[in-house]
């Protein structure tokens, strides 16, 4: 999971190497959460208008994640 949204990041942003992902533990409820950080400049183009592009990479990742069983939440810091 952190490998696909890696991958899906850093197809988007203009210094790929700024790409990073944090894992969390899972909480109670089971949810593990992936904190996405990318260069400043950069955060424009993760973002999209309006939260489009942020939007579809969190329903690709959910989409991964049920299919695996698992439940997640990616923010983007």
């Amino acid at each position: 999971m952190k490998e696909l949204l890696i991958a899906i990041a850093q197809g988007l942003v203009d210094d790929p190497a700024q790409v990073t992902v944090a894992v969390d533990d899972a909480d109670e409820e089971g949810v593990v959460v992936y904190h996405l950080h990318v260069a400043p400049d950069d955060m424009g183009r993760v973002i999209g208008k309006q939260g489009r592009i942020a939007k579809a990479i969190r329903t690709v990742m959910r989409a991964t994640a049920n299919r695996n069983n698992l439940k997640i939440l990616v923010e983007i810091d």
